[in-house]
């Protein structure tokens, strides 16, 4: 039977890479995809991995339908054998309802990629959408690190290296980046709490950093 599968973590975990890995396998036995993307990286119309693997993609507007997108291209004589929509996160309530009338209509199998919470530990809608509809939700295996050396769970937004908590929930960057660029680090729960980066550990390491405790 065709899935709704979720793949989902924080970022740098390997996500849009084992999506491009999904296309390859498919297109090698001679299927075709329909690629969505939102907000790549690699910059428009692009699914990109930091590996550097990149391939081409349709772009996803606001109030895009997918499904309506999918049946238009069929009812032209195009094919999709399955679906991949990468940078799920970024899509609409409404765009995952229609990814998963794809499956339970077209039968086609769909493979989501995103990640779930944005930098300030709140569920994206499409996230938290893909969480209520998939047959599958996968917690991808390849663990990000916090700058500690713990699994990191959290995403963090930077700006110059101190992490920040307000803002809009989607501004494009990526984790690397420039010293006074929007950027994003993946953190621990303990340092995301402390607001505590890879740069303003270090001088947190110059004071102690112990407990509250009162005294008597």
């Amino acid at each position: 039977m065709p899935e709704l599968v979720f793949f989902c973590g924080t970022m740098d975990c390997g996500k849009s890479t084992l999506a491009l890995q999904i296309e390859h396998n498919r297109s090698a036995r001679g299927l075709q995809g329909m690629i969505f993307s939102r907000d790549d990286r690699a910059g428009e119309g692009k699914l990109s991995s930091r590996l550097g693997l990149v391939t081409d993609a349709v772009e996803v507007g606001d109030g895009q339908d997918l499904y309506g997108y999918l049946v238009d291209h069929l009812s032209q004589g195009g094919r999709a054998d399955y679906v991949i929509a990468d940078e799920a996160q970024f899509l609409a309530p409404e765009q995952i309802d229609q990814l998963a009338r794809v499956v339970d209509d077209l039968s086609l199998d769909v493979y989501a990629f995103g990640i779930t919470t944005d930098f300030r530990s709140k569920l994206f809608p499409g996230s938290q959408r893909l969480v209520e509809l998939a047959d599958r939700v996968e917690v991808l295996q390849v663990e990000a690190l916090c700058w500690c050396g713990a699994r990191a769970t959290h995403n963090a937004r930077t700006v110059g290296g101190v992490m920040v908590v307000e803002g809009a929930q989607v501004v494009v960057g990526d984790v690397t980046h420039s010293a006074d660029e929007v950027g994003y680090e993946v953190l621990c729960r303990r340092h995301h709490r402390r607001r505590m980066t890879a740069a303003t550990s270090h001088a947190a390491a110059l004071s102690p950093d112990v407990l509250p405790v009162t005294s008597g």
